[in-house]
């Protein structure tokens, strides 16, 4: 008797059976198309008829499949174009350019190249957005651009070409007066007049640069540069005369007119040095002045009584301390002592 797989076991077999064609499964959800051998012809026709059913990933997907099936066929390098163009009418630039890309790096030298190129730059310039945004695909359509009127300027996809060009360039322009005003409102004066420089430098043939100059004439005017609004002024008035934006300047120049300095008279400093008043001295009050000590009288100095004896019995004249009272006199002389002459006596 055979012994059985186990039920886990089998569980086992049968998903690691199952992952593979599911897996396969969910890609061919994406869009692969599962591998079917056929003809050139044929596929380029299945291709080209969902091009017209406007089924455009789907014709992009079936032109791949004559590039991998037919890759040294002759149809195999319209397939590539085919397939890029497919996938630009259905808006998955990208793509359109990597397949354009890769055919002018196979075939750079074909007939279709200037096509590619043109399909290249019209990638880049469906993408573009508008002034408030990043502009960097802007660029990068003005380089494409200007890559096909420089390779082949005679192609019959250069005059749109240029005339895209003019659009891009106008577009640019008006990113920088966009930053410009920007920088205008907050009152930073010196970063919007190289915005607006800018534009008059780099794309004075846009429609950006009548406002141009005169912003020009607003921010030289607050920086204090009169010549150079002057002269910003004077170049829009002779380029523009018609416009608003030079009644505007005009306008501007007339409100902040020179104001003439009257002439110094003779000997007068140009520099007037400035006179320093003399500070208010404060109010005096009348404070009480103590004596010095100089002033004082002196004190003098008096010797002091001769002791007498204490008596047992108090006389009269005694103290009740039993001394005899002090009688001295204000010369500092105790009583009975001989007042001292003027002159020394004399020996008898």
């Amino acid at each position: 008797m055979r012994n059985l797989p186990s039920r886990p076991l089998l569980a086992l077999l049968i998903a690691a059976v199952a992952l593979p064609m599911a897996g396969c499964a969910r890609n061919r959800q994406k869009g692969d198309l599962p591998y079917v051998a056929r003809d050139v012809g044929t596929l380029y026709s299945a291709a080209r008829e969902k091009l017209d059913q406007h089924q455009y990933k789907t014709a992009a997907a079936l032109f791949d499949e004559v590039e991998r099936q037919h890759p040294y066929s002759v149809w195999a390098r319209r397939a590539q174009l085919m397939g890029a163009f497919s996938n630009y009418l259905g808006r998955s630039y990208t793509e359109a350019i990597q397949g354009a890309q890769r055919f002018l790096s196979v075939h750079p030298g074909n007939r279709d190249a200037p096509y590619a190129y043109y399909l290249i730059a019209l990638s880049y310039y469906e993408q573009i957005n508008d002034v408030t945004r990043d502009q960097k695909i802007t660029s990068q359509a003005q380089d494409a651009l200007g890559e096909l009127t420089r390779r082949y300027p005679n192609s019959r996809y250069a005059a749109d070409a240029r005339l895209k060009i003019d659009l891009v360039r106008d577009h640019l322009a008006g990113k920088e007066m966009e930053i410009g005003r920007f920088y205008e409102r907050r009152g930073q004066w010196l970063a919007a007049t190289y915005r607006f420089r800018k534009v008059v430098d780099d794309y004075q043939t846009t429609t950006h640069t009548p406002e141009a100059l005169m912003r020009l004439t607003e921010t030289y005017l607050a920086l204090g540069v009169r010549d150079e609004a002057r002269k910003s002024a004077a170049v829009l008035g002779a380029n523009y005369p018609e416009t608003f934006w030079y009644e505007r300047a005009f306008k501007l120049m007339g409100e902040n007119a020179v104001q003439p300095i009257e002439p110094l008279a003779p000997g007068e400093a140009i520099v007037p040095q400035l006179t320093v008043p003399a500070p208010v001295a404060a109010p005096r009050t009348e404070v009480e002045v103590l004596p010095s000590i100089d002033d004082a009288p002196t004190p003098r100095a008096e010797a002091p009584g001769a002791p007498t004896p204490a008596t047992t019995s108090g006389g009269a004249g005694s103290t009740p301390l039993g001394n005899a009272p002090t009688t001295a006199t204000p010369t500092g002389n105790p009583p009975g002592a001989p007042t001292p002459a003027s002159e020394p006596p004399q020996d008898r």
